[in-house]
């Protein structure tokens, strides 16, 4: 049995959602204690439960200790089943997260999965579902994951309410893969969206997202930024403003989100900010991008690398955790230019 601290690095649901992941792809029993105990509320939440059942559903997985603000857990799966899944976190807890959870073993199942997650889609301290379906399964793809994701509703906090829907497929051959140059800014691409709001607040935040973004010392064309405003299906309001940079070799991802009394132009100067501090660094890809990149790198054959603008603690515990269930090698580098390089070193596949 594997026995993982959930006190270690950043100490919070990424320990836990990685050893799941981790636990269902190599059959080994894990044992997780002291979960989330660097939160302010420490233990399992309604989004980690739900993560806790995805993963046993997909595994046949015995687990003892899955309970609301429960600190430990052990979890004993059996073999991957593909199948129908529908799972409902009932709060605003991220659907993002849940899927990333089950999405790597249920490509490895020997037939298709439709999933449905409910919950939220568009919520602080997680990735939303756009950049899930633009930016992460873009290199997903790349490496050779076949899947499909839809928005059926969307859903932010607090309320959520939210629905995603993913069809996941057998992956054939998983590719290594290498981000470590981004070259020339070629383009930015956007979205600026509303749910239950006058399209008028998608306008305005699209038009600062715009100029700020011709005060680039790149001095992108504008014809090269295109920014498109859309209303999204939801049962509450919110909004949302998602930035794309694509590069020669490599894209990044930022957006922010709106709340009440938050004018339009704050929610685009969020985004265009994290772009900007991007921007200034040498990294081929945004840091949350390198940190979800690292598990699907260790299923590949050979060696993956991935340079970043900074390293967090968040990505540093990640690849402790993936260390103690597989036979790889994670080194992460410094390199000139405000940028990390993490190498995946993998000489024997799943």
């Amino acid at each position: 049995m594997i026995e993982i601290d959930g006190s270690q690095g950043e100490g919070g649901g990424q320990v836990l959602r990685s050893a799941l992941t981790l636990s269902v792809i190599t059959g080994k029993d894990m044992r997780i204690i002291n979960i989330r105990a660097n939160r302010p509320k420490p233990g399992l939440k309604p989004q980690h439960l739900k993560a806790v059942d995805a993963a046993a559903a997909i595994s046949k997985a015995r687990v003892e200790g899955a309970a609301l603000n429960s600190t430990s857990l052990t979890f004993s799966p059996s073999s991957i089943r593909s199948g129908r899944y529908k799972f409902n976190i009932g709060t605003a807890g991220s659907t993002s997260l849940v899927l990333q959870t089950i999405f790597l073993p249920l490509s490895l199942a020997n037939s298709a999965s439709s999933i449905i997650i409910s919950g939220g889609t568009h919520v602080p301290w997680s990735p939303c579902f756009h950049y899930i379906d633009l930016h992460w399964m873009n290199y997903l793809h790349y490496m050779g994951f076949n899947a499909d994701l839809s928005l059926d509703q969307a859903g932010f906090y607090p309320r959520g309410g939210g629905r995603i829907t993913a069809m996941v497929r057998p992956v054939q051959a998983i590719k290594p893969i290498q981000l470590t140059n981004r070259g020339k800014l070629l383009r930015i691409t956007g979205i600026s969206g509303v749910a239950n709001l006058d399209l008028s607040i998608a306008k305005r935040q699209k038009l600062q997202a715009y100029n700020r973004i011709l005060e680039l010392p790149e001095n992108i064309d504008s014809s090269k930024i295109r920014i498109k405003t859309i209303k999204m299906p939801s049962r509450n309001k919110g909004t949302l403003l998602l930035l794309l940079a694509h590069f020669e070799f490599s894209q990044c991802c930022y957006f922010a989100l709106g709340k009440l009394g938050k004018p339009a132009e704050r929610v685009a100067d969020e985004a265009v900010e994290y772009l900007f501090e991007f921007l200034e660094t040498n990294g081929a890809v945004d840091t949350y991008l390198a940190d979800q990149l690292l598990l699907p790198a260790c299923l590949a054959e050979g060696l993956s690398e991935i340079s970043t603008n900074r390293l967090t603690p968040h990505l540093e515990t990640n690849a402790e955790i993936i260390q103690a269930f597989l036979p790889i090698r994670i080194e992460i580098q410094d390199r000139n230019g405000g940028a990390v390089t993490i190498r995946v070193i993998n000489e024997k596949t799943i």
